[in-house]
């Protein structure tokens, strides 16, 4: 017979005596300080965020430009889609492979080229604004000589950073590398950080959010997409119609009306500065020509391009993108200039959605109060 094993009983329990402790030291007993304590801590925590926001504020500008810089290679994998049914992966690689072959043609073939002109640049612009202030004087405007030089010495300086930055001295190289880095991780997963955002959100707010998520990219892809068609075509026709003429430089003021076709308003108002003035480096006529090469340019970019793509996505006041470039400019310098349109389109993205949200709920409670 086996032997039937009996069952072992648990060990009891032994109850240790916990010691009653007292009241915290921090705690305040009336209840209406309590709340004006929690009051004052989420004004301080609310204050102190503003200040960490304005200490890390180039940081912050720095991702949102690779945000930017994420959505034009999304635009532009999501275009190849339509056509190219491959993963996600392989399209954004074919659209970071035609970009870096595109910088490398324009850095040896143009290069060179673009390098001299960009070294005669300042010299003939200087000229020009000398000759301009002799015409001023000679129609009775009194201007002095200090203001003069003044003057040039400002707008010799502006040109010159745009000139060495487009002539191949590193400028900004760091920012721009962490732009592209961060744009392009941004760029091959944006599902893992948009989930990354939501997850850290209620729950109850995460639909909104995705909502507004999406339509601020709609909203991103489409403005750059505008805003490079408008580029490439101010780039490629000023330079061609500038080259048929015969014009000085044709190629330099092609690349930089192209890159300056990025800040609104601003942008073209520089390239058609510099475009009249070497223009007029070459004579009377030739200077009028390029006057109205600027305006053809201009006129058809501004009735046919951007109505047709970015006008209808993001309607935004002039003289609201102008102030915001002006506070980005001054806060930011080159980078806040670049940025001031797009941060500008997503904050409206931002504001039309909170007006939706609020213009929900008295409809909500009507159907509450209905149902009850």
């Amino acid at each position: 017979m086996s032997k039937v094993e009996e069952p072992v009983e648990a060990a009891p329990k032994i109850a240790v005596p916990v010691k009653e402790m007292g009241s915290s030291p921090t705690r305040i007993s009336d209840a209406e300080m309590r709340f004006e304590a929690k009051r004052a801590f989420v004004w301080t925590s609310v204050i102190g965020l503003i200040i960490l926001a304005v200490y890390i504020s180039q940081s912050l500008l720095v991702i949102f430009g690779a945000m930017v810089f994420a959505s034009m290679i999304d635009g532009g994998a999501r275009l190849l889609g339509r056509a190219m049914k491959i993963a996600r992966m392989w399209r954004v690689a074919i659209v970071l492979l035609l970009t870096v072959l595109f910088l490398f043609w324009l850095v040896n073939y143009a290069g060179l080229q673009i390098s001299r002109e960009a070294a005669q640049l300042p010299q003939i612009v200087e000229e020009q604004l000398g000759l301009a202030i002799i015409w001023l004087d000679g129609q009775g405007f009194a201007i002095q000589q200090s203001d003069v030089q003044n003057l040039a010495g400002n707008l010799m300086s502006g040109v010159g950073t745009v000139t060495r930055a487009i002539g191949g001295i590193l400028g900004g190289l760091t920012t721009i590398l962490l732009v592209g880095i961060i744009g392009i991780y941004i760029a091959m997963e944006p599902d893992l950080y948009e989930r990354g955002v939501a997850w850290m959100l209620p729950k109850q707010q995460r639909s909104d959010f995705y909502i507004t998520a999406s339509r601020m990219g709609a909203t991103m892809r489409r403005l750059m997409a505008g805003r490079l068609i408008g580029m490439v075509f101010e780039g490629v026709f000023t330079w061609a119609l500038l080259s048929f003429y015969g014009v000085p430089m044709a190629v330099l003021l092609g690349i930089l009306t192209g890159l300056l076709a990025f800040i609104p308003n601003l942008g073209a108002l520089i390239a058609g500065v510099l475009m009249v003035l070497v223009g007029f480096s070459g004579g009377t006529d030739m200077g009028i020509y390029t006057i109205f090469v600027y305006f053809l340019v201009q006129t058809f970019d501004g009735y046919v391009i951007i109505p047709l793509i970015a006008k209808k996505t993001v309607d935004l006041a002039p003289a609201l993108v102008l102030a915001a470039q002006l506070i980005m400019g001054i806060l930011f310098g080159v980078i806040g200039l670049f940025l001031a349109d797009p941060l500008l389109a997503m904050i409206k993205v931002i504001l039309e959605r909170r007006a939706e949200q609020n213009d929900r709920i008295p409809q909500e409670e009507v159907s509450i109060s209905d149902g009850s």
